[in-house]
């Protein structure tokens, strides 16, 4: 009895050791792979691993693209292009046998050269005319000029360099400002953060009224992400919301629930996001219908793929999934009937599979274990999960809002933090048309350039006239968008120069 009752216990500890080991192998893969592993999560499709069998060439993010690169040439060709002739020196235009001029032969060798043209400031005297008639009675003024804000001495274009080079480009004001006394332009970081605030300022309109169109979406997503506040100890937040057309982000001092509150609260449709219980307030009763993301679901699998090899089978049943809405993006049918009728189809058998395999796997883990707790997370949040089965236009992850978090945290690795809480709230402002100006392929330099005057004198009411999709529509004819061309020129300009 002695010896049994030593055979438990020494199971019993080899049991607690055995889960011990796993943990350690399981937090050091994941601490490998976050310091010098690879990031992605990305598996290879079914196409992608027929072409590495026939030896196509892997790039980034997948294989190499034909029709990218001939998009890439035909943009390339479409630049303002300046011809520069170089002339037969004049001591070799006649020939030493004949002394006759030589004559030009067909049109000559030609070979393109790329070269780069580096941007400048330039100072403008406004000069408002004054006249009057001669009798002296009647007296006339030109127009004053136009100024971004009452005594301010930098122009639209300016403002707007400041706030995409921060916003856009994660470029902290002190590398802006050793760029521009490189430039022969000696203006201080003060001004130039005091300029992007102000450029804030005058678009918070427009943010209030995207933030507004956000709410009636019946189709949302959501994430967070932490960031620094010089004057606040502890994280700060930042929260995104995809609608159809705007993302749209919102500087807050905690992760509570009071931010989605604030955004969508008393509002109905539905809400993709993650597990994290934040959300709750607006996906209660009355409230959003909560859907989840297959990606979150897909990450707990693929962190426990370092101890528990069989979480494989699972994430090959999770790509499925992703396939079926690869096809529906290729075939152009995102949102559509077609898109419902596919889902049905091909997705729910899919399903179906991916359901059993959990309900056998399960067992077979401890409940806290990597692949424990990933299987427990499919099957909490199962409903959600499979919601999108009943509605084409909720998409299968989160992914959308998770890829307008990554500029924040190039902000958290660039500029380290906001200055304060107000200074938070006010990027936010600028964060929110530039991504938005970005989605609808709008150069946002142009735009803001543009929005920064046009603002002033439109009517309050319509507001949501100037927001970033209805502007390309209605001003943005003229403006080169951001893929393509240049920010100012229309493409195909062509500029004659000659040199000898």
């Amino acid at each position: 009895m002695k010896l049994e009752e030593k055979l438990a216990a020494s199971n019993a500890q080899l049991s607690v050791l055995a889960q011990r080991v796993n943990q350690i192998e399981h937090s050091l893969a994941l601490a490998t792979k976050q310091i010098i592993g690879p990031k992605s999560e990305r598996m290879p499709t079914p196409e992608e691993e027929a072409k590495k069998r026939e030896g196509h060439k892997p790039v980034r993010g997948g294989y190499t693209n034909p029709n990218k690169r001939k998009q890439n040439a035909e943009a390339m060709a479409s630049l303002p292009t300046t011809v520069v002739v170089h002339r037969v020196p004049d001591d070799e235009r006649r020939c030493p046998h004949c002394k006759d001029e030589i004559k030009p032969i067909g049109q000559g060798d030609r070979s393109i050269e790329y070269e780069w043209i580096p941007g400048r400031i330039e100072r403008r005297a406004h000069l408002v005319e004054v006249g009057r008639c001669p009798c002296k009675l009647h007296y006339a003024r030109g127009p004053a000029p136009r100024r971004v804000k009452e005594g301010c001495s930098y122009g639209p274009a300016f403002l707007a360099k400041l706030a995409v080079d921060k916003c856009a480009d994660s470029t902290p004001i002190y590398r802006v400002e050793k760029a521009m006394r490189r430039a022969g332009v000696p203006i201080s970081r003060s001004t130039m953060n005091d300029l992007v605030l102000s450029a804030a300022d005058l678009c918070e309109p427009l943010w209030k009224a995207a933030l507004t169109e956000v709410r009636t979406d019946p189709h949302v997503q959501a994430d967070e992400t932490s960031v620094r506040t010089q004057t606040r100890i502890g994280r700060s937040f930042v929260w995104t919301f995809l609608s159809k057309f705007h993302t749209a982000y919102v500087f807050s001092p905690s992760r509570s629930g009071d931010t989605p509150k604030e955004v969508l609260g008393g509002t109905s449709g539905s809400l993709t996001i993650d597990g994290y219980t934040g959300y709750n307030v607006v996906t209660d009763v009355d409230g959003r219908e909560r859907t989840g993301c297959w990606s979150h679901a897909r990450r707990h699998l693929f962190d426990a793929l370092a101890t528990a090899p069989e979480a494989r089978a699972g994430l090959d049943i999770i790509l499925d999934l992703f396939m079926v809405e690869r096809k529906a993006q290729r075939k152009n049918i995102v949102g559509t009937h077609e898109h419902f009728e596919l889902r049905r189809r091909r997705s729910t058998p899919v399903l179906e599979r991916l359901l059993v395999w959990r309900d056998k796997s399960a067992p077979l883990f401890e409940p806290k274990s990597p692949m424990g707790e990933a299987l427990r997370y499919m099957k909490n949040q199962w409903p959600r999960l499979i919601a999108f089965l009943h509605d084409p236009l909720i998409p299968i992850h989160n992914n959308a809002s998770e890829a307008a978090l990554r500029i924040i945290a190039l902000l958290r690795k660039n500029s380290l933090f906001f200055g304060n809480d107000r200074a938070g709230r006010r990027f936010a402002i600028l964060y929110s048309l530039i991504a938005t100006c970005e989605r609808h392929d709008i150069n946002p330099q142009v735009y803001l350039t543009d929005i920064l005057l046009r603002i002033q004198d439109h009517p309050k009411d319509r507001i949501a006239e100037l927001l970033p999709h209805r502007w390309k529509e209605t001003f943005g004819a003229g403006f080169t968008v951001a893929r393509t061309g240049t920010p100012f020129a229309a493409p195909g300009t062509l500029t004659v120069a000659a040199r000898g």
